[in-house]
């Protein structure tokens, strides 16, 4: 019996997830402050029908600590913005998602909503969106209006640093609330255009979403009429219990970072246990373990470009998700496993690119597919009918019976 086909994601940063990367790159070092090279990127992960790509993005340098730069020169440094490379490679591109992130901390949900609406406007229904917390005092510098404390990582149980994590996952809770408001604040059919009455718009179908809380206090309606998804799909990483509970709540995929297959069971429990507590039943959250992965043509050749990458580096790559480091046809294995255990896909991020994307295009989707695990190409349509996910319809629409 053929096996469920599962999702596949990548996700792309820089010249590669592992710090070294740009130092042994087949890309030029400049080429992520080039378009063509997001160009390429997508183009490559297109012509392999995967379901999405992730672009990263942060308020502050790429760094190792918590508070600020890190103070080395030889890592990569600098990074063009996520949403603007995806509306860059919306027109390009005809059937991939393309899933920007921004930080909810220190931006005004409203540009938000406005950004990623555009971008399913522009893509055809194809965006999403990454919403991440910033919890840095060197990002909350950068705009001067609040003080964030210092986060130890090592005293994550003490209460001023769970009070802390809590207050930053609820605002980015109330940051997507607003952003889903307003995304509805249009219903599908505002727009009239009749020329000969000369109505452009039907009024009554533009909402005030009238959002108070904590953090923001937002009137609406947005300045976008509803795009093609209705809603953009919204997708979060999560690690631990906070993270999950804002995921069930607020998002359509999460993006987890289990170590074996058994702790991949066991976040899928975590998750659906956590959507069991809000009430949530469809559709289902997507889970998409994240992997790191170095690939080569053998086990021993892939050992020793992560060997030279790690010596470069000074010390051995350490990561939030597990990294594997081997052929093509054992990453098919390892997530065929994994895919057994209860995720929905994967998200995987390549240690160097574009090498390693090109692996994942050309040698492990063609194994996936000989094991009956992924589809040969797109079958139509917008990023949610890809995942599986209905088109939400307005809140705000009066419906009749």
């Amino acid at each position: 019996m053929t096996e469920k086909t599962l999702h596949l994601a990548v996700a792309f940063d820089g010249l590669g997830w592992h710090p070294a990367a740009w130092r042994l790159s087949h890309a030029d070092v400049t080429a992520p402050l080039t378009a063509r090279y997001w160009n390429a990127l997508a183009g490559e992960a297109e012509h392999a029908a995967l379901d999405l790509l992730t672009i990263e993005d942060s308020l502050g340098l790429q760094t190792s600590r918590l508070d600020g730069p890190d103070g080395r020169v030889d890592q990569l440094r600098g990074r063009l913005d996520a949403v603007q490379i995806a509306a860059r490679l919306a027109p390009l591109t005809r059937h991939i998602g393309l899933i920007p992130t921004t930080s909810t901390t220190h931006t005004e949900p409203f540009h938000l909503s406005t950004a990623v609406a555009t971008l399913d406007h522009i893509s055809g229904g194809r965006a999403g969106w990454r919403p991440r917390v910033s919890a840095t005092q060197a990002e909350a510098g950068h705009f001067g209006r609040r003080d964030i404390p210092p986060l130890d990582l090592a005293r994550l149980d003490e209460p001023e640093t769970v009070q802390l994590v809590g207050d930053l996952f609820a605002e980015a809770g109330d940051a997507v609330e607003v952003v889903r408001r307003l995304w509805d604040s249009w219903e599908d059919d505002a727009v009239i255009r009749d020329v000969p009455t000369g109505r452009f718009v039907d009024r009554e179908r533009l909402h005030y979403i009238d959002f108070t809380g904590r953090w923001f206090s937002v009137k609406g309606p947005t300045i976008v009429p509803r795009s093609p998804q209705g809603q953009p799909v919204v997708a979060a990483l999560a690690h631990s219990s906070v993270p999950y509970a804002f995921a069930v709540r607020h998002a359509d995929i999460v993006f987890v970072t289990p170590t074996d297959p058994e702790h991949a069971a066991a976040i899928v429990a975590e998750v659906r246990a956590a959507e069991a507590t809000v009430g949530r039943t469809e559709p289902p959250l997507r889970v998409l373990a994240d992997l790191v992965v170095l690939l080569d043509e053998t086990p021993t050749l892939a050992r020793h470009r992560r060997n030279r990458l790690d010596e470069l580096h000074g010390e051995e790559f350490t990561s939030d998700a597990t990294s594997f480091t081997g052929t093509p046809g054992q990453l098919a294995d390892l997530l065929a496993e994994w895919h057994r255990a209860g995720v929905d896909g994967f998200r995987l991020r390549p240690a160097v690119l574009p090498d390693d994307l090109t692996a994942i295009t050309r040698k492990l989707v063609p194994a996936l597919r000989d094991r009956g695990l992924f589809r040969a190409g797109y079958p139509g349509g917008t990023l949610r009918d890809l995942l599986g996910l209905p088109r939400p319809a307005s809140r705000y629409a009066v419906t009749t019976a």
